[in-house]
C-alpha cells in the first residue's frame, strides 16, 4: 500500500465526493422516479470504533469472492465489536463478468430497504443460477421478494443513476488503490497478501489479538476444496 501513495484514502475520499457530488448535481436537475428517495450509505458491519477495520473490494459474480463470503461472515460473528467490516464494489469488466455491475446495483437497491448484506449473501449463494441466466434481473427481483422487500421500489431503484454512480465510485476508488483482482482486502489500510484461507484468518486474528491465534490455529483447517473454521 505504501508504495502507491503516502495516504491513498484521502485521494479516494476526494474521488468519491467528486463522482457522487457530480452525480447528485446532475440528477437533481434531471431527477427521475428511479432516483427518488435514494440515500447513499456505506456498507459496514461491526463496531465503527473497532481498532481493526477490514475492507473488501468484491465482485458478486466472482467465484473466489463467493468462497470468501462465509469466512468473512464467520470472522465478523466471532470477533464481534473488535472488528469493523466494510464492503466495496469492484465489478470486473463485462467481458469477464457480464452481470457483475448489474448485481452490484441490485444489491444497492436492496440496501435502500436495509437489506444490502442479506441480498449480497443471497447473490453469492445463488451465483451459479443468476450468472448463467439470460435475464438475471428477473432472478434479482425474485430474491428481493424472497427477502420480503417492496418489489416495486426495488425495481425502481435498480434503474437509479445515483446507485449506478455509487458502484462506479467504488470501482474508481479501487483502481486508485491498485485493486486488479477480486476479492482484494485491506486490513487497517494495508493491502493484504493472502497465501491461503488459513493465512487470511491468521492475519486478521493477529491484528485483533495475537493471543487469539493459540486457539484459532488449532481449530482451523484449510484446503483447496473447502474451508472450515473453528469459529
Amino acid at each position: 500500500m505504501k508504495r502507491y501513495m503516502k495516504n491513498p484514502w484521502i485521494i479516494i475520499s476526494i474521488i468519491i465526493v467528486i463522482l457522487l457530488g457530480g452525480s447528485f448535481w446532475f440528477s437533481s436537475s434531471t431527477v427521475g422516479q428511479s432516483d427518488e428517495g435514494v440515500t447513499l450509505i456505506e456498507h459496514r458491519k461491526g463496531n465503527p470504533d473497532a481498532l481493526v477495520t477490514l475492507v473488501e473490494y468484491s465482485d458478486f459474480q466472482c467465484p473466489a469472492c463467493a468462497a470468501f463470503q462465509p469466512i468473512v461472515n464467520g470472522m465478523i460473528e466471532q470477533y464481534g465489536d473488535r472488528l469493523q467490516f466494510e464492503y466495496k464494489h469492484f465489478p470486473l469488466p463485462p467481458r469477464i463478468h457480464p452481470y457483475a455491475f448489474q448485481a452490484s446495483v441490485a444489491a444497492e437497491a436492496a440496501g435502500q430497504q436495509g437489506k444490502f448484506f442479506e441480498f449480497g449473501d443471497m447473490l453469492f449463494e445463488k451465483q451459479d443460477a443468476w450468472a448463467k441466466s439470460a435475464v438475471p434481473a428477473t432472478l434479482f427481483v425474485q430474491y428481493a421478494s424472497d427477502l420480503g422487500l417492496d418489489v416495486d421500489s426495488f425495481k425502481r431503484h435498480m434503474k437509479s443513476s445515483l446507485l449506478r454512480d455509487r458502484v462506479q465510485a467504488d470501482f474508481s476508488a479501487g483502481e486508485v488503490l491498485k485493486v486488479d483482482a477480486t476479492p482484494t482486502f485491506f486490513l487497517n489500510g494495508e493491502k493484504m497478501k493472502i497465501e491461503s484461507y488459513l493465512d487470511f484468518a491468521q492475519q486478521i486474528g493477529y491484528a485483533i489479538d495475537p493471543a487469539i491465534m493459540s486457539t484459532t490455529t488449532a481449530s482451523t483447517t484449510d484446503s483447496t476444496n473447502g474451508v472450515r473454521f473453528g469459529f
